[in-house]
C-alpha cells in the first residue's frame, strides 16, 4: 500500500492505494493528458456521500483502465 497526497479544493488530502492501483492511474492520466490530482479531484466530486476516497478511486479506475 502507498499514499498519495493530493490537493482537493485547496485541501490537502492523501488516500492509500495499492501499487497497481497506482500504477493503472499512472497509465491513465499520461494517455488522457490530465494531471492524476485533477483525476482523483474530479472522482471526489462526484462520489456517494459516505463512499470513502480511495474505494472510489478503485472503482473508478476498474471502469476506466480499458478506455485509456
Amino acid at each position: 500500500m502507498r499514499k498519495i497526497s493530493v490537493s482537493l479544493s485547496g485541501h490537502k488530502t492523501s488516500l492509500t492505494l495499492e501499487p497497481e492501483f497506482i500504477h493503472a492511474l499512472q497509465e491513465i492520466a499520461s494517455h488522457t493528458h490530465r494531471p492524476i490530482a485533477q483525476i482523483i479531484g474530479d472522482i471526489d466530486a462526484t462520489r456517494k456521500p459516505g463512499e470513502n476516497l480511495s474505494s472510489a478511486v478503485r472503482v473508478w479506475i476498474l471502469k476506466n483502465i480499458s478506455k485509456s
